[in-house]
């Protein structure tokens, strides 16, 4: 909307979305913490006949899982309109100040552990099934340092200073942390299966007592010699090998990757294309879980059938993030190629939500068609083409420091 010239309808969902947090104490079954936000609403029609919003904060989601991100991208989008339209006045507003601070006071709560990254409940973002998912996924710790960063630039310093650091502290030591433990190429992976195991004291290489039978058989085939990527999560005596594309997607995108290593998923990403991108961008998970192991992590869930939803499927709403990664990295001939791929079948396919399939040739099985995000992901995708310092004037791609000057 704000590259169509509709920045009106971005303020204004961004003051309704934060409006609708004051219904999260009419859930049952549930409490919220202060500062999270709705994953969607909906209107409906109340019992005079008028119409009327209705948030949903996880209730209507299987396990009740109250949403992470929404918050974070929320904070994210307002930072990204005040740099467009140079608004600073609405965000500089009393309640969205308030709001700002409580999403900045949950993210920074001291918590029994004490690593800098984000631990989350499975189902908490967009990963929403019983995919195995819990602890660090690698997409929050991304969308974590983005809210930091977007939260701290849009407080001023006035009464302020001592979150703010409190942020900008936390987000330097998240971006060393993810870089230095998340990553894996040939030689983390050399190191990692020549591990010793229950080891005590300060000064440990296997820090977090990674067993090397833990490595599947695929990972030691599948990753070339001079590409790499971030793993999907990483947490005590656990390390998910599996490629997530959105996390590792934005970490090129927002500059949290160093310079080697984008250029290293950049390779991974090119000696992959069939198996990532196939006949649709993108990939959400690479491999597809299957089997027992299927059966038993999902609990046989027919919608995540290998290769299919959020067990493998192609997600076409990703063709955005794999645009503003490849264009960072120099590589504008992969973003070009993605989205001829994607334009010659989201339309003719009425814009399905996902597509099927090892390599992405079948609409979903399940799949809603018309969807908004699918289309707004390739049209942003378009957008970034032709105007790639769009990243920096969205605030996309800033580096961390605590400059305010716009």
């Amino acid at each position: 909307m704000l590259l169509e010239g509709r920045s009106d309808v971005v303020r204004a969902f961004l003051h309704l979305i934060m409006q609708l947090r004051g219904q999260q104490e009419d859930l049952e079954g549930q409490q919220i913490a202060p500062g999270v936000l709705p994953a969607s609403f909906r209107i409906q029609q109340n019992n005079r006949g008028d119409e009327e919003i209705i948030a949903d904060f996880g209730d209507r989601a299987i396990g009740r899982v109250a949403p992470v991100d929404s918050m974070m991208w929320w904070a994210i989008l307002l930072r990204a309109y005040t740099l467009y339209t140079g608004d600073a006045d609405f965000a500089h507003g009393p309640e969205i100040q308030r709001m700002l601070r409580m999403i900045l006071s949950l993210c920074l709560q001291s918590r029994f552990e004490v690593f800098p990254t984000l631990p989350v409940p499975d189902g908490s973002f967009m990963i929403d099934r019983r995919m195995g998912v819990h602890g660090h996924p690698l997409e929050i710790q991304v969308l974590f340092d983005s809210t930091l960063r977007s939260v701290s630039l849009l407080l001023p310093d006035s009464g302020n200073q001592w979150l703010i650091n409190m942020a900008l502290r936390r987000q330097e030591i998240l971006r060393t942390y993810v870089q230095q433990y998340f990553w894996l190429d040939m030689d983390v992976l050399n190191r990692i299966y020549r591990f010793e195991t229950e080891m005590l004291g300060e000064n440990v290489e296997n820090l977090f007592n990674i067993h090397p039978e833990s490595i599947p058989l695929w990972v030691q085939d599948w990753l070339p010699d001079d590409a790499g990527y971030f793993v999907g999560n990483l947490g005590p005596g656990r390390m998910d090998f599996r490629f997530f594309a959105q996390g590792n997607l934005l970490m090129l995108a927002t500059g949290m990757a160093t310079p080697s290593q984008s250029k290293a998923l950049a390779n991974l990403i090119e000696q992959h294309w069939m198996e990532l991108i196939g006949r649709m961008p993108m990939k959400l998970i690479y491999p597809a879980i299957e089997g027992d192991e299927w059966r038993l992590i999902t609990g046989s869930d027919p919608k995540n059938i290998p290769w299919s939803y959020h067990n493998g499927g192609h997600w076409p709403v990703l063709i955005w993030p794999l645009a503003a990664a490849m264009l960072k990295v120099g590589r504008r001939d992969l973003a070009e190629k993605a989205w001829d791929i994607a334009e010659k079948r989201l339309m003719a396919n009425q814009w399905p939500e996902y597509y099927d399939g090892r390599l992405g040739r079948l609409v979903g099985r399940r799949s809603n068609i018309r969807q908004v995000w699918s289309a707004a992901g390739f049209l942003l995708a378009r957008h970034l083409l032709d105007d790639p310092e769009l990243p920096l004037r969205f605030g996309i791609d800033e580096p961390c420091s605590n400059n305010k000057g716009e």
